[in-house]
This record gives C-alpha cells, structure tokens and sequence, in this order.
C-alpha cells in the first residue's frame, strides 16, 4: 500500500479561518501524517495484505489479518475472548480525511467480501481501539482463503463539522471497491 499522494492535489489544504488558525492546521496536518505511517505499517508490514483508495472526502483503507481475540466489556469489566471457534478472518477498515489525513470517527460503514461463486459476506465494522492505529474492524467467517472483491460503502456521518470555511466536508455517501484481493484464512 502506498500513500494516496494524488488526494493532496484533489483537496486543496485547509484555509485559516476564525475557527483554525494556520498553526491548528498544521498540528491537525502533522497528526495525519503520523495516523496515515501508522496505516501504512499496518497494512504492508503487519498485515496480510492491505490497500487504500481516495473516494470523496475520505481516503478508505482496508487491512486483513486471521481472527484474533480482544477485550469486551461484560457485566462493567472488562474480559479477555478468543477469536470465536467459527471466525477465520479479521477485517478492518480505517477511514482517513482526504484533506489532512485524520481518522474520522462515528462512521456508519457497510461491507462486503465476495468470492466468486459463494455468497457474499456482509459485515458493519465497529470501531476498535487499537495501540497502533485506530480503525473500524470485525472478525468474520469467510468460504476460505482465496481472492475476494471487498466493497465498502460510508454514510454520510450525522455528526456536526466546525468551520464554515472549512466544515462543508463529507456531506455525500461514498462506495469503494477493492477488487481481487487476497485473503488469508486463520485465527491467531
């Protein structure tokens, strides 16, 4: 995976204005960058595989791994839960703001992992805390490895946007799809 560097061109830098000053802008640019390395570590070095592609306001990224375990919070406290016995895959999905790179949060995600001749799997990622990087993810049962076609589609977010120089940002729904990628199967 490499960095969309073409999205730069696509969406011009914020302006200041009288909600961010040029040095908000910059910190904000800056904490993208470290956000978009961290992606791409994740995705080349960590990961099974991984790709991004800009679609709209958005740069979408996508990382796969076999089905791992997490903390879930049960009865107020928190519990350690393997991988459940049928997930063979984990899938996230991190969504970048095409402008300064920034994870963007509360997002209501849709996808689907489709092999050719099997039913699809569709999945709504939830979001993940993560040491290294934040992302919407899922563990799923998928037919095995193999090459899929993963679709993604975003809603346009409810949440309010600052800035009525800036603020006028992810206000239609956008759909990527990355098409044959490789999935490996397991559970680590």
């Amino acid at each position: 995976m490499t960095s969309d560097n073409a999205a730069a061109d696509r969406n011009p830098p914020a302006t200041p204005s009288d909600e961010a000053d040029r040095k908000q802008l910059r910190l904000a640019k800056e904490e993208g960058a470290k956000y978009l390395a961290s992606l791409e570590y994740m995705a080349n070095e960590v990961a099974d595989n991984g790709g991004q592609q800009h679609a709209g306001d958005f740069i979408v990224a996508f990382a796969q791994e076999r089905a791992e375990g997490m903390y879930e919070m049960k009865d107020g406290k928190l519990e350690w839960a393997e991988a459940a016995k049928d997930k063979n895959c984990h899938m996230e999905i991190a969504v970048l703001d095409a402008t300064d790179h920034r994870f963007v949060p509360y997002l209501d995600i849709t996808c689907t992992l489709k092999k050719e001749g099997e039913p699809p799997v569709e999945f709504k990622p939830q979001f993940l805390w993560h040491p290294g990087l934040y992302h919407y993810g899922q563990d799923l049962k998928v037919p095995g490895d193999g090459t899929y076609d993963l679709h993604v589609a975003i809603a346009a977010p409810t949440f309010p946007r600052h800035d009525e120089v800036n603020g006028k940002r992810y206000g239609e729904p956008v759909e990527v799809t990355f098409e044959k990628i490789a999935i490996t199967t397991g559970r680590e």
